[in-house]
This record gives C-alpha cells, structure tokens and sequence, in this order.
C-alpha cells in the first residue's frame, strides 16, 4: 500500500471516535468503542505492525536529532509516530471525558479542551487539567 494512502486512511479513521467523545459522550457505543480504549488499540496494533515490517529498513534510532530524523526519512516510520500520536491523544481524549463526567464537569466545558487534545494533544490536556482545577475548586468551595 502507498503510504500516502494509509496515511490519509488512518487519518479519516481516527475522526469518528473523536466526533463520539465531542457529540456522544455518554452513548453506550462511545463507552465501549472509544472509551474502553478499543480504536487506540486498533491503532496500537497498526503501530505495531509498521514498527515491526520497517523499523529494519531504516539506519535511523532515538540516540540523537540526526538519527530520528533517518528514522523517519522512512515514510512508514513516519506514519508510525504519526499512529503514536493519534493512539495517545485519543487514550488523553477519552480519559478526559470519563474524568469530567466522574467530577461533574458540564461537557460543554470539555469540547474545547477535546478538541485541543486532538490537534495539539498536551496543550489539551493541560487545558482541561487547568478546566478541572477550576471546577473542582469552585465545587469545593460551596459550603
């Protein structure tokens, strides 16, 4: 497969798991699908399989600047940090839904903070780490 193609279908892919913790955070196929951690696993799995098929045909490694970017000369090492991003950010996405709904935070609060997650992941997640410390406080200041 053309890696151009895998990578604008892993990229389609990924969407509709985030359209269901943004616009169906309680639904019961959002529970079970994305939050359960079931589509990151898909893409675990993805991760994996191009990790292991082309990690051999690369003279790149982790050691320095240099070498990561040899790594990732290789356009399927590249779409496997690509895949790495896209499973994490989307564990963060759904790990920010469930922790919100647990604390009460209004989902309407969230969708932002999710939708930073998914294009710039951990300014997401710090966005709703400073969301939750406001809410929580101002809910623990209420006698």
């Amino acid at each position: 497969m053309n890696a151009d193609i895998l990578f604008s279908i892993l990229n389609t892919a990924i969407l509709p798991a985030w359209l269901l913790l943004i616009l169906a955070p309680r639904w019961r196929w959002t529970r079970r699908v994305v939050g359960s951690g079931g589509y990151s696993f898909v893409y675990a799995i993805v991760y994996t399989a191009l990790i292991s098929v082309f990690i051999g045909h690369s003279n790149g490694g982790f050691s320095s600047l240099a070498e990561v970017q040899r790594l990732f000369a290789n356009p399927f090492l590249l779409i496997a940090g690509w895949v790495h991003y896209l499973a994490f950010d989307l564990l963060v996405g759904s790990w920010i839904v469930k922790d919100a709904q647990y604390h009460g935070i209004h989902h309407g609060w969230v969708v932002p903070c999710l939708v930073l997650t998914f294009l710039f992941g951990p300014i997401g997640w710090a966005s709703y780490q400073v969301l939750r410390a406001i809410r929580l406080k101002s809910v623990s200041a209420v006698p």
